[in-house]
């Protein structure tokens, strides 16, 4: 079997690390990875692999910086002309960016078989970009791999079939199981910062609903300054550059008790989330992973994809609003969390592996 792994975004490739590791190391599997290239450049990807311990990508398209339409344009033709070349058995893509609606329009022009991993995530709210993403490439794909059982249920209420959809885990906890060791052994973040583990909180905000909206950002910012202020921790904030660029057209200031830094490299922000009190983020991955970290959450939204979280209770919705998200700073802070881990065991890149190999092989039969 030859396998396409297609990805675009650090998210992706946290998340497909797992599927690369183990694919590299069995000699029944043939792959290669496609990068978009669609969030950083050449130096920053090549050192974002290395840190991982992941071999480099095959291609790196450099497809970024461009509007929806024109990324997407550019992708698909390009990704096509490879996938050609390559002739992959299957393309794999995975979450809901740009990259991976246009790795799976891509694959379906060609009539190649998709692999969609963390599929059936909804939000539930289409005025998001990633919800008409994921639902397009769910609606198109062959293989469907559900995170969990609310994400299999989706699915299955949007009329795909069982024999398409496995509950497979999410990749997410995969990844920290490994990654976490790595970053423990590579990674000095509190001493770089002069932290101390669990007397500081960590703040990121970035999607375009929060960032690019005035009023939102504004609230953001004002619920970070009565956080930092009643709790009286710092809040460490890597900072976006969307979200920097933002703050100075909108001429906002940076709120006391808040101490941005640059946007950090994957291994030292894990070790960073992993040692907070408290993550207040309007990133879906921080959600999960802060949930398998054991870290309690608040998020910057008013909906989420992942409500497993929430209901669990080791996350809340907090939207933008100033007070909303003081309150819920407390409430997370201040109750005894019992922690249950929704999105598997660790095993789902070889749940994934092993289906694809057995329905390819079955359909090849």
């Amino acid at each position: 079997m030859k396998i396409a792994v297609i990805l675009g975004t650090r998210p992706e490739i946290i998340k497909m690390a797992p599927i690369i590791r183990l694919a590299h190391n069995r000699p029944d599997l043939d792959y290669f990875i496609l990068h978009t290239g669609q969030h950083y450049g050449y130096e920053m990807d090549k050192t974002f692999f290395e840190e991982l311990e992941l071999p480099q990508p095959k291609y790196n398209l450099g497809i970024g910086g461009q509007p929806y339409r024109k990324q997407i344009g550019y992708m698909v033709n390009a990704i096509m002309q490879i996938l050609n070349q390559e002739k992959p058995d299957v393309a794999l893509v995975q979450g809901d960016t740009v990259s991976v609606l246009a790795g799976a329009l891509a694959a379906n022009k060609l009539r190649i078989p998709i692999g969609h991993h963390e599929a059936g995530l909804r939000s539930h709210d289409l005025t998001m970009l990633e919800e008409t993403n994921r639902i397009i490439t769910d609606h198109i794909a062959d293989y469907l791999f559900a995170p969990t059982p609310d994400a299999y249920k989706n699915l299955i209420d949007e009329g795909l079939t069982d024999k398409k959809v496995v509950l497979s885990g999410n990749t997410v906890v995969d990844a920290l199981n490994q990654n976490i060791k790595i970053a423990e052994k590579k990674a000095s973040i509190l001493k770089k910062l002069n932290l101390t583990s669990k007397e500081y909180l960590v703040a990121t905000a970035h999607r375009a609903e929060n960032v690019d909206n005035e009023k939102r950002l504004y609230g953001i910012l004002k619920g970070l300054y009565l956080v930092a202020r009643d709790l009286k921790l710092p809040i460490i904030y890597p900072i976006h550059p969307r979200t920097l660029k933002n703050i100075k057209n909108f001429n906002f200031k940076i709120p006391p008790g808040v101490r941005l830094t640059k946007p950090l490299g994957y291994l030292e922000f894990l070790q960073l989330e992993a040692h907070a009190k408290l993550i207040i983020t309007d990133s879906g991955g921080l959600q999960e992973e802060a949930c398998i970290l054991k870290v309690p959450c608040v998020t910057l939204r008013d909906n989420t994809e992942r409500p497993e979280t929430v209901a669990a209770q080791i996350n809340i919705l907090a939207g933008a609003n100033p007070e909303k998200i003081l309150a819920c700073a407390w409430k997370m802070i201040s109750e005894d969390k019992v922690w249950i881990n929704p999105f598997g065991d660790g095993r789902a890149a070889e749940r994934i592996l092993n289906s694809l190999n057995d329905k390819l092989n079955n359909k090849n039969i």
